[in-house]
């Protein structure tokens, strides 16, 4: 198995770990083969895995701060993961290469005659699609991007020809995928714990607005906090990340709560109190909105990315268009009332089953096709 980067728990690592035991079942994993590691634990099952670090862990703060200023590294650091991968598979051969990916390890070059699976997230957003918003983290950032970006967007695009099947968290990803690799994709939505996020019908919904998740600049938390003022609205802001510091120096102000990360506990109880779960930015696929409606709360959600494909108009929640907080707050008025059951309805589309089925599949196709259907493994998919 390959990740980016183990630096904390977030929709990336809990797909890892849904995909890591959906995998052991069928055999062995040699090891999680990661760029950095910042020696955290992550989760049992994924701290229990042997785990293979790149070059880029001898250089200190790599796995910190200085993690995303090392991007025209990132290269290199696959490089040299795909000679350890290739030590590995020497030592003992190799069935299948899993890779899961939104910044560079799905350029991974796995040992010849070995499939590699990809499980992308999203091309990465600060090459293909974002890069503007994140040149705006500053002057070093914009500079960077400007000298390196070329490069890696060309490396990026080379090296999915190392990929034998790709798998896409959204039909949203699936596009930028064809756009970026011009390759095709399968998509299975990312598992969501839909049996641990529920309704709570005993607690009654509160008058404040729920912004949830990592704050980084295409999260465009400043954009929530915005409309929250023009409608008259609290503001409770759940989530860590690289602009909390700014957001809280910027956003002070009566009805604008920042709790910094929280516990599942913390945040599935925001969920069941919250009025409307508020989802500005354009997500690849975007786990907190399907959380939200597993507890039963509606979302406002900008008509892009994956919340189209997760969220139902008038029935679990409410589309803007415009990136405005004048537009923001007037598609509030349109969040359905009463909505509990269709939104936990929606909401068991994406469960923790629904992936497992559907990736056992996949990585069983790919095991047969290297053994030619004779493999135990194989057999026993």
């Amino acid at each position: 198995m390959v990740h980016d980067w183990l630096c904390g728990y977030r929709g990336g690592e809990a797909v890892l770990d849904r995909i890591a035991r959906v995998t052991l079942e069928l055999g062995q994993c040699a090891g999680l083969f990661v760029m950095v590691d910042d020696g955290r634990a992550v989760s049992p099952l994924i701290d229990a895995l042997p785990r293979i670090t790149s070059c880029l862990q001898e250089i200190p703060f790599a796995a910190t701060r200085l993690r995303r200023h090392l991007l025209p590294l990132y290269p290199r650091a696959v490089a040299d993961l795909s000679d350890r991968l290739a030590d590995e598979h020497r030592r003992r051969p190799l069935d299948l290469v899993i890779s899961t990916s939104s910044a560079a390890v799905k350029g991974i070059r796995p040992p010849p005659g070995v499939p590699h699976l990809c499980y992308c997230h999203t091309p990465p957003r600060y090459l293909w699609s974002q890069q503007g918003q994140y040149a705006s983290q500053g002057v070093a950032t914009r500079a960077g991007l400007a000298l390196a970006g070329p490069f890696l967007r060309s490396w990026d695009a080379q090296t999915a020809d190392h990929v034998t099947a790709f798998l896409a968290n959204s039909r949203h990803t699936a596009r930028e995928i064809r756009r970026c690799y011009d390759r095709d994709s399968q998509v299975i939505h990312p598992p969501v714990r839909t049996d641990y996020f529920t309704p709570d019908r005993s607690r009654p919904r509160e008058d404040f607005w729920l912004l949830a998740g990592a704050l980084e600049p295409y999260k465009r938390a400043e954009l929530a906090i915005e409309a929250a003022w023009v409608a008259d609205a609290r503001l409770v802001i759940a989530g860590g990340g690289s602009m909390l510091s700014t957001l809280r120096r910027r956003y002070r102000a009566p009805g604008v709560s920042f709790l910094g990360r929280v516990s599942d506990e913390h945040l599935r109880d925001l969920y069941r109190r919250a009025a409307l779960l508020l989802f500005p930015q354009v997500e690849d696929f975007g786990i907190t909105a399907v959380e939200a409606q597993a507890c039963g709360l509606p979302v406002l959600a900008r008509r892009a990315g994956g919340a189209v494909e997760t969220v139902l108009e008038g029935v679990t929640g409410a589309f803007f268009d415009s990136p405005v907080p004048s537009a923001i707050a007037s598609a509030a008025v349109r969040i359905p009332r009463e909505a509990t059951d269709q939104c936990r309805l929606n909401a068991l589309r994406f469960s923790e089953s629904t992936f497992d089925a559907s990736m056992r599949l996949s990585v069983c196709n790919l095991i047969g096709l290297r053994h030619n259907g004779l493999s135990s493994r194989a057999a026993n998919c």
